[in-house]
This record gives structure tokens, C-alpha cells and sequence, in this order.
């Protein structure tokens, strides 16, 4: 009795067996064949992360933390002040940038007033050589008609038709003007010189007013860039966004271009993908894609494939490789794929943040 009941058994078990063994070959094998049709028809990646423009908060003139107006996290709006630094060195620079200006306008007026002096003396010995020209007809003049007298007596004294004290006389009139003359025209050439001089001064007080007027554009310059700096010391927000960790203190010195925390802004987010090169083949720019957020599994969001890097990321790594240098390794490269949203406005789009992982499926 008991071989009978263990030969009806065995059968049983063994029917049992074959229909989990025919299931697990069907569900094999469909499962198989869809991750293949799929896999013609779509390109999928894990190595992929969220996007955003991050602004870093650069302060462009050094000094000391006065004040911090932002915490870690915070929400801000474009122009909101983030740091005020200490601003009284920045100050005193304006008050002597000011006091230069103002000398340079005073060297300018000075420069203007020795120039109007200067033209001042110029027409003064004009009008002495104009006098001295008159002074020296009048000269001329007097000595043409002592000379007449003169020659007149000279014929006069040979037949003693006048006494020699009035040939003297006219010997001597004659001789004073051409000496007269001669004084004239001394004093004339002295006018002349100093004319000359007068006017080389003047020339030379002309340029000085360039100068000083050069002198006082460079000044304003100075004075404007004081201002400017002054007022670099207060940071402000140059767009919308959240605050990151804010790395600083009050008190704490700041130099010019370092970076104190950064604004990640609220324009957008998007994905960067990195692909294979052998998966590139079919890919273009257009296609749906499927994106799916690990921090929210069950949510598909569906964007689409907007553009590809112009080189591998390995080409813009610090050190990127040289395979010129005989230690060449094969391997396969990845291309980093920017992938949009295509509804933005979806309130969990909103929730993710840069840095979070996807999965990018790209239908082909």
C-alpha cells in the first residue's frame, strides 16, 4: 500500500516542477524580450544630477566684516544687502581723493591768472615799443635838422660868418641827438627782448593750464573711484535665489575676489547626463526623456534632450588624461548631455535641488 501511494506522488511533484519551470522560462523570457525592444529603443543612465546657476558672493574691495544681514538657507531677492564691511578706511580715501581735487583746481585758477597776467605784461611792452618807435622818429627828426645846422655852420665858420662857440654849439647839438638816437634804439631792442620773453612766459603759463586741467580730470577720475569702492562696501544680492552656508563672521578681514558663500538662483534647474560614447549614436537633440528622482521614486518627470557638451568630461578634469604618453588604457568616455524640464512649473520640480541623483531614460 505504501510503494502505491509514493508512485501516485511522485507524479504530482513532478507536474508541479514543470509547470514553475515553464512560468519561470515564460516570465524570463518576456522580461528579456522587453528590456530588449526597450533597450532599441531607449538609452539609459544613473549617472546623472540636478543643475542650477550658482552665483558666488565675491566682495571687490578688502576690509572687516561689520555686519552679516543673511543666515544659512535663507531666501533672498535680488539687491537684499548680504555683508557690510567696515567702510571708514574706504571713507577717509574719498576725503583725500576730494582735498586733491580741490588743490588741482586751485593750481588750475592760479595758472589761469598768471596767464591773463602774463598777457597783461605783453601788450604793456607793446605799447613800449610803439613808444619807443614814435620816440625814435622824433630822434630822427631832431638829429636830421642838427645835422643841417651843422653842415650849414660848417660852411659858415670858413668865411668866420659866425663865431666858433656857435659851430660849437651846433657840433654838439648834433652829436647829442645821434647819441639820443642810438639810446632809443637800445632801449627799443631791450623792449623787444623783454617782449619776447614776456611772450615765451606767457606760452609756458598757456600749457600749465593744460596740465592743470589734465591734472584735474585724472583727480576726478580718483574721486569717482573712491565713491566707487565706498560703496562696494556694502554687498548686496545680484539676483533672486537661497542662500548656501554662509561662511563667515563679524570681524572676519576679507580680500578682493575671495569667495564668502554662494546664491543658488531661482531662474531654473535642469539635468546633466552622463552618457557613454557608444551610447551616442542615436541620440538627438528634441527627444523625449523620462527622468526619475531618487528623493521622489514614484514620480516620472518627463523632460527633453536640449543640448550636448562640446568635448568629453574628461577633457575638462584639472588633470585631463594624455594618452600620448605611452601609458594609454582604453576607456570608454562619457559625455555630458543637458537635459530640460519640460514643465517647470511642476511643484515637485520645485522641491529638487542641485546635487540630487535621477535615472534618465532617453526614447530614441
Amino acid at each position: 500500500m505504501q510503494n502505491d501511494t509514493t508512485a501516485k506522488a511522485a507524479p504530482k511533484k513532478s507536474k508541479v516542477f514543470l509547470i514553475v519551470l515553464i512560468a519561470l522560462v515564460i516570465a524570463g523570457g518576456w522580461f528579456g524580450i522587453t528590456k530588449y525592444l526597450h533597450g532599441q529603443h531607449h538609452e539609459e543612465t544613473d549617472n546623472a544630477q540636478i543643475e542650477a546657476n550658482i552665483s558666488p558672493v565675491i566682495p571687490r574691495v578688502a576690509g572687516y566684516v561689520k555686519e552679516v544681514r543673511v543666515k544659512d538657507n535663507q531666501i533672498i531677492k535680488k539687491g537684499d544687502t548680504l555683508l557690510i564691511l567696515d567702510d571708514r578706511d574706504l571713507a577717509v580715501k574719498v576725503q583725500q581723493a576730494e582735498a586733491a581735487l580741490a588743490t588741482a583746481q586751485s593750481n588750475l585758477g592760479a595758472a589761469k591768472a598768471n596767464t591773463n597776467a602774463s598777457r597783461a605784461n605783453i601788450a604793456t611792452t607793446r605799447a613800449g615799443i610803439s613808444t619807443a618807435d614814435a620816440q625814435i622818429e622824433a630822434a630822427k627828426i631832431n638829429l636830421r635838422r642838427a645835422s643841417q645846422d651843422y653842415d650849414r655852420y660848417s660852411n659858415l665858420i670858413k668865411d668866420h660868418s659866425i663865431t666858433q662857440q656857435q659851430f660849437d654849439q651846433a657840433e654838439a647839438a648834433k652829436q647829442t641827438a645821434e647819441r639820443q638816437l642810438q639810446i632809443l634804439v637800445q632801449q627799443k631792442n631791450q623792449v623787444a627782448q623783454q617782449t619776447s620773453a614776456v611772450s615765451s612766459q606767457s606760452n609756458a603759463t598757456s600749457s600749465q593750464i593744460g596740465v592743470a586741467d589734465a591734472i584735474i580730470k585724472q583727480k576726478q577720475v580718483d574721486v569717482a573711484e573712491a565713491k566707487l569702492n565706498l560703496s562696494y562696501a556694502v554687498i548686496t544680492a545680484q539676483e533672486s535665489g537661497m542662500v548656501s552656508k554662509v561662511n563667515v563672521q563679524e570681524g572676519q578681514f576679507l580680500q578682493p575676489g575671495q569667495s564668502v558663500f554662494s546664491i543658488v538662483l531661482n531662474n531654473d534647474i535642469w539635468v546633466v547626463a552622463n552618457f557613454k560614447e557608444t551610447q551616442f549614436e542615436k541620440m538627438r537633440i528634441g527627444q523625449r526623456v523620462v527622468l526619475r528622482a531618487d528623493a521622489f521614486p514614484g514620480h516620472e518627470f518627463e523632460a527633453k534632450l536640449t543640448s550636448f557638451s562640446p568635448a568629453t568630461g574628461s577633457r575638462f578634469a584639472l588633470l585631463p588624461p594624455d594618452n600620448a604618453s605611452g601609458n594609454f588604457v582604453k576607456v570608454v568616455q562619457r559625455l555630458p548631455v543637458k537635459i530640460e524640464f519640460a514643465n517647470p512649473s511642476d511643484s515637485l520640480v520645485k522641491q529638487l535641488r542641485p546635487g540630487m541623483n535621477v535615472d534618465v531614460d532617453v526614447n530614441l
